[in-house]
């Protein structure tokens, strides 16, 4: 009876808040406006490399890359090497709501419950986490799937970025919404250790290749070699691509456009999922009260400064706009911006992805230029940046 009430909620979900605003429908943009707008978006900010893929109606309509892979000229192409940077934890949250499907996982059982011992007692390891520093703490023992990935932990973003480089919680799991890389860590910790089931294993089984993603990995392959991006930092410095050895689910995958375009048109579709799982990706969760996603533990603000409707679900950032439900999900590093926007009700995604991180600025205008006006929270996503 539950799944059957969740499965009418679903497309109650996915109508009611574009019927309260309705917007007349003018599609998606077509490839020459689509390769205008990227253009434009270099020239305003000098970004060197960029690609964008649109999908429509769950296809993937349109994929096209512009500019230079590097400091040689080579060109930028659909099949470049990139970084996935943190889209990969949407593609964990995919993943962690698939083996959810097949009963391997419980979203609201605690992590705890799938190790063998308390997990300060695993100590501090270098692949994964400080857990020895939790160890007084007892807030460890409630931590869920659930948690993790709609970012509630209460953890740091990562415990490097503490004044003394120590894992701790700042606020009780569940309660706020907070980034935290480290929180994915400690899934993974427990599908890998806990469970037994080999995260990368359970991805390329689940995602990469149902998905058609085969040129993407969540480690350095040497097939890479022949055509990968290296980037540019804000202040226009070349900066290597990183041969990474180590799966980190907070954002370690190696990509292309193209196998993600492939991907985002399967999460909006909801592909491979249950009615059940589709629901807990797509429904508005944990509200989020802070006046901008970084820094993560700047704590919430009154409510006349909030993003009205701004909500964490199972992955991903959910918001309504003009044309109705919409969701959020970003990646970025030093050379690194991508960004994914969805309209849930269509069926329709603008997913960017940069090797030069200057490129974000001009973001809002991609998005704008190719599916109107969505309403996403691009002041919440990048704080006070100046935008083109």
């Amino acid at each position: 009876m539950r799944d059957a009430k969740l499965a009418l909620a679903l497309p109650l979900l996915m109508t009611t808040s574009a019927q309260a605003t309705p917007v007349a429908d003018q599609g998606v943009a077509d490839p020459v406006t689509v390769a205008k707008t990227a253009q434009q978006a270099m020239a305003a900010t000098g970004a060197r490399g960029l690609a964008i893929a649109v999908i429509d109606k769950g296809k993937v309509v349109s994929v096209q890359s512009f500019g230079e892979r590097n400091a040689k000229g080579e060109p930028l192409t659909p099949q470049t090497i990139m970084y996935g940077a943190s889209l990969t934890k949407v593609v964990f949250a995919y993943t962690v709501l698939r083996l959810v499907d097949e009963g391997k996982v419980d979203l609201d059982r605690p992590i705890a419950a799938m190790l063998a011992k308390p997990l300060p007692d695993y100590g501090n390891i270098e692949a994964y986490g400080n857990w020895g520093d939790l160890a007084g703490d007892e807030r460890w023992r409630g931590v869920t799937p659930r948690h993790i990935l709609n970012h509630s932990t209460g953890f740091a973003n990562f415990s490097f970025l503490e004044p003394d480089h120590k894992l701790r919680f700042h606020f009780d799991p569940g309660s706020r919404y907070g980034y935290s890389g480290e929180g994915i860590m400690l899934l993974q910790f427990g599908l890998d250790k806990g469970l037994g089931l080999d995260t990368a294993q359970q991805v390329q089984r689940l995602v990469f290749d149902p998905l058609k993603m085969p040129n993407s990995s969540l480690v350095w392959r040497p097939d890479f070699a022949a055509n990968y991006a290296d980037g540019w930092t804000l202040g226009g410095k070349v900066e290597a691509h990183d041969e990474r050895g180590r799966v980190r689910m907070a954002g370690s995958m190696d990509t292309t456009i193209t196998d993600l375009a492939n991907f985002a048109a399967a999460l909006v579709s909801g592909e491979g999922l249950s009615k059940k799982a589709r629901y807990e990706l797509f429904r508005p969760g944990l509200p989020i009260r802070s006046a901008s996603q970084f820094p993560t533990l700047a704590g919430d603000v009154a409510e006349a400064q909030q993003h009205k409707g701004l909500m964490a679900s199972v992955g991903l950032i959910t918001f309504t706009g003009p044309k109705g439900a919409a969701f959020f999900r970003g990646g970025h590093n030093d050379s690194t911006g991508n960004a994914l926007v969805c309209l849930v009700n269509q069926r329709r995604c603008v997913l960017v992805m940069s090797n030069d991180v200057r490129a974000e600025a001009a973001f809002p205008m991609i998005v704008r230029d190719i599916l109107g006006e969505t309403g996403a929270p691009w002041r919440w996503i990048f704080g006070d940046m100046k935008f083109v």
